[in-house]
């Protein structure tokens, strides 16, 4: 008999914390630049085009005894019919004897991760006496890039918060973003830093050191000669082919680096620049840039671009702390298979 852990959204929001997502995904990286991981290929099926369709993301982490799996499906027409549009579901697995060891809601788990991803960017590409972080972008995941980023880089002192699509609900979506981040905060530090509506993206940008951009964009918004030297962009928005946030033109300058130099190039922000030409395909992956094999930032007047596509292993390694803080503290279901 085998004995699981299932684990669902309530229970996962009250054990996962940002310093705890910015842990696993840092290893996560670590132990793919070390070989000692591995992403396998990538699934997307569309049911119905437009419409409905699910991806699937796996891979092993050696390190830690896991492989895994994270199935997230969308169904566009579900709000109609009083259900979320999304679901996302996450399985763990014992690496040596492929016993399935837990069960979980991958929602908030992708939301801490990606949080915890772009800012982890900012603390080894962005300059260490940047003051600035304009996010762009105001869904669900702003929340968790800003308190991943306040609590990785505590020299920050003013966030701006921008849509860069409705500037006008700029002011709005800020309002309703700061208690979130702030509670995010409070059992790490707390919140240390000025957040403020900025409905003049060109502005926001040409005065920031560190931008986050999170959004469905198809059509790239940063403009390139907006950009000043020494910033640094972590972009977590383009996930599939033909989405794009940052003006491809950035891209022949600025040092670039990604979570996996495939993905990146495939479906990350580099897809576009690179298939047009403009960007010759040369990634650093951040895991080098941790453990120290691969240089970073090298002046403070280098433009950084990380593109975070977002990689199953640290869905993986997330899982993984989860499981060891359930256990710990008896949340969660043990059921036996």
């Amino acid at each position: 008999m085998t004995e699981m852990t299932v684990l669902n959204g309530v229970a996962i929001e009250e054990l996962l914390t940002i310093p705890m997502a910015v842990e696993a995904v840092e290893q996560a990286y670590l132990e793919k630049s070390k070989g000692d991981a591995a992403l396998w290929p990538m699934v997307f099926h569309e049911f119905d085009p437009g419409h409905a369709d699910l991806d699937i993301k796996s891979g092993d982490l050696g390190g830690l005894g896991f492989y895994g799996l994270k199935v997230v499906s969308w169904f566009g027409a579900n709000p109609g019919k009083g259900l979320p549009a999304l679901y996302g579901t996450s399985l763990l697995f014992d690496l040596a004897t492929g016993a399935p060891r837990a069960l979980l809601n991958a929602g908030p788990i992708t939301d801490f991760r990606t949080g915890a991803a772009g800012a982890i960017g900012a603390k080894y590409l962005a300059r260490p006496d940047a003051e600035t972080l304009l996010m762009a972008g105001t869904g669900a995941l702003a929340p968790y890039l800003i308190a991943a980023a306040l609590y990785l880089l505590p020299q920050i002192k003013t966030v701006y918060v921008t849509n860069p699509h409705h500037p006008e609900c700029s002011a709005a979506a800020c309002e309703a973003i700061t208690p979130q981040v702030e509670k995010l905060l409070s059992g790490c530090g707390g919140c240390h830093a000025a957040i403020a509506a900025a409905p003049d993206l060109e502005k926001a940008v040409r005065h920031s050191d560190v931008i986050l951009t999170a959004t469905p964009a198809r059509k790239p918004f940063i403009k390139a000669e907006w950009v000043q030297p020494g910033t640094h962009i972590s972009c977590v928005g383009a996930d599939m082919p033909g989405k794009q946030e940052v003006d491809s033109a950035l891209f022949a300058s600025a040092k670039v680096f990604g979570d996996d130099t495939a993905q990146c190039l495939s479906v990350g922000e580099c897809e576009v620049p690179y298939k047009a030409g403009v960007f010759s395909g040369h990634i650093c992956e951040i895991g080098g840039v941790i453990s120290g094999a691969e240089a970073g930032r090298t002046d403070a007047s280098d433009i950084t671009i990380f593109d975070s596509t977002g990689i199953a292993l640290q869905d993986i390694a997330t899982a993984a702390a989860l499981l060891q803080a359930a256990q710990e503290t008896g949340k969660g279901q043990t059921v036996t298979l």
